[in-house]
């Protein structure tokens, strides 16, 4: 009968708790985040720093590397896409690492695996040295990619977590970005040794950083889940409603044993697992990152200058990032997700209209430009939304008890599709670029209709309160 009582329906959380809760958002939203908050989420996702710069190393370094080494197209094509098969790896061990050691451990784990990696490359004379170098920073990447929104979700207040979590895709941009950048004046040895700076900069930090208290709540170090809390809240702050609610709600799901991957294909957990697997799909067979990769044979392909496009996305790229951060716990994941699809949507087709006029031979003056403002649009458009949120919304709608194997599963789910696109764009822009880009577009238009009927507003809601409304049945006893 007392299990009953526990039952968490997304009702539930609407009486005198959420009013308590909410009169206590209220005093947070009034004074600035504690310092180690900042600082705890600033260690993090330098993490996400990591992982942008590792994306963004083998465009700058391939003329270096082919020279020195003497590799061939082949070789290096492998060098380039070896990363996301370590990322694969690394996001199916990730969940597991960081429900049983901790998230902490686990970013200190990936980055072992990154610094080991970035060394491997930059000492290398051979090319399988690359390949390994690559293979460990792409594990490390796969962990990272995991680990980083999830600790920055489980530590932050909720009406502070999407815009600090988003910021996880901010660093990323700008890890990619700086990296091109030094890319162009720097060797590729040194750029790789660089490449270590933010890997140690965070393993360093770790120690001296408090552990999410919905991990040690989970298993079940009560005492110290509080002090974690009440230091990430600050030395004066209120935290007795928000740990009730943690330990209420972990206590309720200690009754539900750890979920394998199969063991997710349950009924409780449906809603969840479509809405995660469902954005992280769409998101990469949306084109981005065949347009990312290749972004400078589209360019040319349209006649436009590739290296002026390239420049122009980038400073496109990281100002409409930053507006998503700010907007996120204004306007909400919902409008920011369907303003971000329905520009993605229209950017590509701007594209393929480009490049129907061109195998037309008409408007030739006007093509290359279509082409330029298309891809444009779409990028800007994927940075505001769809870049970042989707990693935002996995973080929040996971019970704890599952959320390990849950988020190895997204998180394989998305490398994996992105592996697919790298792969396939090239073929399919030489099938026929107006088709390819038609094709993104319809994808694009899908998630619209997506996210219109199945993603969840999570804005303003603690992760109790948006698991429990997602999975009304994972808490029954």
């Amino acid at each position: 009968m007392e299990s009953k009582s526990m039952v968490m329906e997304p009702t539930q959380f609407s009486s005198p708790l959420l009013s308590n809760v909410e009169g206590q958002s209220q005093n947070i939203n009034c004074s600035i985040p504690p310092p180690i908050l900042i600082l705890s989420t600033l260690v993090a996702v330098f993490g996400s720093y990591v992982f942008g710069s590792a994306v963004g190393y083998s465009s700058p370094a391939q003329y270096g590397i082919m020279d020195e080494l003497n590799l061939g197209v082949a070789e290096y094509s492998l060098f380039g896409s070896i990363l996301t098969i370590g990322a694969m790896i690394g996001a199916i061990v990730s969940g597991r690492i960081a429900d049983y050691a901790g998230r902490r451990i686990a970013m200190a784990l990936a980055e072992i695996f990154c610094i080991v990696g970035w060394l491997a490359i930059a000492f290398s004379k051979v090319a399988w040295w690359l390949y390994v170098g690559r293979v460990l920073v792409g594990c490390g990447m796969g962990i990272l990619s995991y680990v980083v929104p999830v600790f920055v979700a489980e530590i932050t207040p909720k009406n502070l977590r999407g815009a600090f979590t988003a910021i996880h895709q901010l660093m990323i941009c700008c890890g990619v970005s700086l990296t091109y950048l030094l890319g162009a004046y720097l060797n590729w040895r040194i750029l790789a040794l660089i490449g270590t700076i933010p890997c140690l900069i965070q393993f360093l930090s770790l120690p001296f950083l408090p552990e999410s208290p919905r991990w040690l709540a989970k298993i079940g170090n009560m005492e110290r889940s509080e002090s974690a809390l009440q230091n990430l809240r600050g030395k004066n702050a209120d935290i007795c409603e928000e740990a009730t609610e943690i330990r209420e709600y972990t206590e309720s799901l200690q009754q539900q044993k750890e979920a394998s991957i199969i063991g997710l294909f349950q009924m409780q957990y449906l809603k969840s697992l479509t809405v995660g697997i469902g954005l992280m799909i769409l998101q990469q067979f949306g084109g981005v990152n065949g347009i990312s990769f290749y972004a400078t044979s589209i360019f040319i392909s349209a006649g436009f200058s590739g290296s002026i496009g390239t420049i122009a996305m980038v400073v496109v790229q990281i100002p409409m990032t930053a507006l998503g951060v700010l907007l996120m716990d204004k306007s909400g994941r919902r409008p920011l997700l369907l303003v971000s699809a329905s520009g993605t949507c229209i950017g590509c087709f701007l594209a393929a209209l480009s490049f129907f006029l061109q195998h037309l031979h008409k408007l030739k003056e006007v093509s290359p430009i279509l082409a330029l403002v298309g891809v444009l649009v779409y990028t800007g458009s994927f940075s505001l939304g769809m870049g970042g949120i989707p990693w935002v919304i996995m973080s929040e709608i996971f019970p704890i008890n599952v959320k390990g194997s849950a988020g190895s599963l997204v998180t394989l789910v998305s490398w994996l599709c992105s592996w697919i696109i790298s792969y396939a764009f090239n073929f399919l822009m030489n099938l026929s670029s107006t088709g390819t880009f038609l094709i993104f577009s319809s994808i694009c238009g899908l998630t619209v209709i997506f996210i219109a009927k199945l993603v969840p507003e999570t804005k303003g809601l603690t992760l109790e309160e948006v698991q429990a409304s997602l999975n009304p049945y994972s808490t029954k006893g």
